[in-house]
């Protein structure tokens, strides 16, 4: 799990205008690790994380889209029943706040990767990485209790 760039422009909801910002950051060579669109009453929300952070910027600059960058939490979770809410339950415990999130799958078999907008993000992943870390020395079970 990592803290990773992401990227937030709103846009006209109007054919071709989301296929113009991904073909002009394909020519940069901008891979999108995720992305989500969202509708909404005004212009739609485009939200992504991209391979070049500083690429994104001048494509979109130079497209006339205005766009800011906040840090989200990119984690990895097995792709099973429960495997999401596991990790959300305990960001809860320790009253962490989730904004917003979208999933998909990861390139690895059996995974899928969650992008978090929390609260408190460098909070969020030192939560996870000694769950994380709890686990591995328990053998990767979970208490009786949690079961």
């Amino acid at each position: 799990m990592e803290l990773v760039n992401e990227v937030t422009a709103h846009l006209e909801n109007k054919p071709g205008r989301l296929a113009k910002i991904c073909s002009a950051l394909a020519e940069e060579k901008v891979d999108l690790l995720a992305v989500s669109v969202m509708e909404t009453a005004g212009p739609s929300v485009l939200r992504f994380v991209a391979s070049d952070l500083e690429a994104t910027k001048r494509v979109l600059t130079s497209l006339g889209t205005e766009y800011t960058v906040a840090e989200v939490l990119a984690l990895q979770v097995e792709n099973r029943t429960g495997a999401l809410s596991g990790v959300l339950e305990k960001l809860a415990q320790e009253h962490i706040n989730i904004d917003y999130a979208y999933v998909s799958s990861a390139s690895s078999q059996g995974k899928a990767m969650g992008i978090l907008h929390t609260t408190n993000p460098k909070k969020a992943q030192q939560i996870l990485r000694d769950q994380a870390a709890a686990s591995e020395k328990s053998g990767g079970r979970r208490p009786l209790h949690t079961r």
